[in-house]
């Protein structure tokens, strides 16, 4: 018998940025419950990438907290497009460490019976307040 699920549902914000593309990123993500409770709430530098590969950093980092809290099914908030697009298989990844990223969300899909992949505006609510830790955790590396 498996560990029982502690949520049946749970909702993933993330965010990366890059100050200059590549220049020094960092990554922040949201974790409610369906009911908006906030279980985990994260950011930190990750070095010198570019907003695309933040965005994936950020993501994984999210999926890695979320496979901790054991839910059976994840839906993903990214206010990137590109990166959405890519996960759900409407656009190919042709550079190389974005392929690399990419799959390594593929392995940690398999925490979940289902996880989606939701592009959502920048002015979504929970958005602006992830997009707000990128930016502090960016402005504490001056």
């Amino acid at each position: 018998m498996g560990v029982a699920s502690i949520h049946k549902h749970l909702n993933a914000f993330s965010d990366g940025g890059a100050r200059g593309n590549p220049g020094p990123a960092a990554i922040a993500f949201i974790i409610k419950t369906e009911t908006s409770e906030t279980l985990a709430k994260n950011g930190r530098f990750i070095g010198v990438h570019t907003n695309n590969q933040a965005e994936y950093h950020a993501l994984l980092a999210a999926l890695e907290t979320a496979a901790t809290l054991r839910t059976e099914t994840l839906t993903c908030h990214l206010d990137s497009e590109l990166v959405v697009k890519q996960l759900r298989g409407e656009y190919k990844v042709k550079n190389e460490q974005l392929k690399m990223l990419w799959q390594k969300v593929q392995e940690f899909k398999k925490h979940f019976s289902k996880v989606e992949f939701v592009s959502v505006p920048r002015s979504d609510r929970v958005i602006l307040e992830v997009d707000e830790l990128v930016n502090l955790t960016l402005d504490a590396q001056r």
